[in-house]
């Protein structure tokens, strides 16, 4: 597993190739059983689509079925969290599509 430090991450965030791992700042329930850290594995394409479908447009519920899919949970136990950790799982997420690397098109 590698970790991802190519640019200062909160203290509450470890990255790697294969998801986050975030530390949350209040401790909450997630499948009946409480935590204070969530992983959140990397999205595929495939997520993406099947949240997507499933929302019927409505882009809060794509982002709330999407993320419930990623850390393994349900859409409940997110809706249940604080905002400052839904923020972070929010950063996390984005952190995860985003490419260390900017693409340039050579001529």
């Amino acid at each position: 597993m590698t970790t991802i430090t190519t640019q200062k991450l909160p203290s509450w965030m470890v990255l790697t190739e294969e998801g986050a791992t975030i530390t949350l700042r209040k401790p909450t329930l997630i499948n009946q059983i409480e935590v204070n850290q969530i992983r959140m594995r990397a999205p595929t394409v495939r997520d993406v689509r099947l949240a997507t479908q499933q929302s019927g447009g409505d882009d809060e519920k794509r982002e709330l079925i999407l993320f419930a899919t990623l850390i393994e949970a349900g859409d409940k136990d997110i809706s249940e969290m604080t905002i400052v950790d839904y923020s972070r799982i929010q950063a996390s997420y984005f952190r995860l599509v985003e490419d260390d690397e900017p693409y340039s098109r050579s001529a």
